[in-house]
């Protein structure tokens, strides 16, 4: 049977695929192979995670979660999802400041990627991470701390799998809250331009979803938390807007009943900050996708360049979804040093047709210096994005540093990590 990425567009071509049930079978793994890369839920769309030797799943590995209200922290093991997470930390009075858009995604592989969420003050999810426990090449479990090794930490958090074997993460916590979610519909594109940093900032957390096939942005969904109800303002063209009177899905012909709730109703964070429920398993195989990241600063210009392309894009798109994420000190974080939003594509499962549209998104946000997110479809000249990240140097001399061997190297990493 092939192994395959949770949309089916990827076949691993691993000689062999493990699920170590304990640390020292995977210890006993990583010895022997000369060649390693770890797999957390497959979601991610491009040759990050393959290798030609030996593929790992955390899957097995007995279940790690050690809650610490005093620190406000959370010790997990990386392979746990992040549905499973926020169960334990709400039944324990906490939270995590922001969720993915689909909870069912692991821990390490979010953070070790730079996922994120949304919201004007939110940083990607590595961003809550205070401690990377880390299986190295020599077999050695070391954990590197923000603190204690401020020096290489920032390369440390998303590291895209090139230091060894992420095996748990330590991640701040907050006292529990709630959040209730309204869903917009149809903002014309220009009066929602005129007004994107107030919309963008009406809401704790807000995605804006588009076709590209019209000059409107059909749904925008703000979540607001509860305990802050005044730290937020309504900006007056979505007041104009009409809001939704039922649940809706991103995808306007699809049934909204697998989202977390809308309408307006107050519910737990982890209940309402992922766009799908967790009882939800999202199909696979029906979709591509690929992401974009450039300076908050330009996004009028940027969204304008990428509206003279609506007849090359639409024909190609599920949906686009327009997220903020707060700058952060991470060397190969997407939003490196620079508040962004992020531009995201569903696309129909076609890479041989969403290729040149690809090129041509491109071609527009090179103007904006845009990053991709690593794993997802992208089709940047190598050198451009290297010249992206003013720490990719120290990225590279630190995977040289904890896997001098290559171990955990593939063509992916290889590829922007020039060792």
């Amino acid at each position: 049977m092939t192994l395959t990425n949770w949309a089916g567009n990827i076949s691993f071509a691993a000689a062999r695929f493990h699920q170590p049930q304990s640390m020292e079978q995977l210890q006993e793994i990583v010895g022997q192979s000369a060649r390693c890369r770890v797999l957390g839920t497959g979601h991610s769309f491009n040759r990050l995670a393959d290798t030609a030797d030996d593929l790992v799943s955390l899957r097995a590995l007995p279940g790690r979660m050690v809650i610490d209200p005093a620190a406000e922290t959370v010790t997990v093991g990386a392979g746990t999802s992040y549905g499973v997470l926020a169960d334990e930390l709400h039944r324990a009075g906490l939270a995590l400041h922001n969720l993915g858009s689909l909870p069912h995604i692991s821990v390490g592989g979010a953070c070790t990627t730079g996922t994120h969420g949304s919201g004007n003050s939110n940083g990607n999810l590595g961003t809550a991470v205070r401690a990377v426990e880390l299986l190295t090449a020599s077999g050695e479990v070391i954990s590197l701390d923000r603190v204690a090794n401020g020096d290489v930490f920032p390369g440390a958090v998303i590291s895209l799998g090139s230091l060894g074997v992420v095996t748990a993460l330590t991640l701040d916590v907050q006292p529990t809250y709630e959040i209730s979610q309204t869903v917009y519909e149809d903002l014309p594109f220009e009066a929602a331009l005129d007004e994107l940093d107030t919309i963008l900032a009406s809401g704790y957390s807000v995605s804006i979803f588009t076709l590209w096939d019209r000059a409107v942005f059909e749904q925008v969904w703000v979540k607001s938390r509860a305990d802050a109800p005044l730290s937020t303002v309504t900006p007056s063209v979505l007041e104009a807007a009409s809001a939704a009177t039922r649940q809706r899905h991103p995808l306007p012909e699809l049934s909204g009943e697998v989202c977390t709730t809308q309408l307006g109703v107050i519910g737990p964070w982890h209940q309402r900050l992922p766009h799908f429920r967790l009882d939800f398993t999202p199909s696979a195989g029906e979709e591509l996708q690929s992401e974009y990241f450039i300076d908050r600063a330009v996004a009028v210009p940027a969204l304008r360049a990428l509206a003279e392309l609506r007849a090359l894009i639409s024909p190609h798109l599920l949906v686009s979804e327009l997220r903020t994420v707060a700058a952060d000190d991470l060397w190969l974080s997407p939003a490196f040093s620079r508040h962004c939003l992020a531009i995201h594509f569903t696309w129909k499962p076609d890479a041989a047709a969403i290729a040149p549209v690809l090129r041509k998104i491109e071609e527009r946000l090179s103007a904006f210096s845009a990053r991709p997110h690593w794993g997802k479809v992208f089709a940047f000249d190598p050198d451009y994005i290297v010249a992206q990240y003013p720490h990719i140097a120290d990225a590279t001399a630190l995977a040289i540093r904890y896997d001098p061997t290559a171990k955990f190297e593939n063509e992916f990493t290889k590829t922007y990590l020039r060792r």
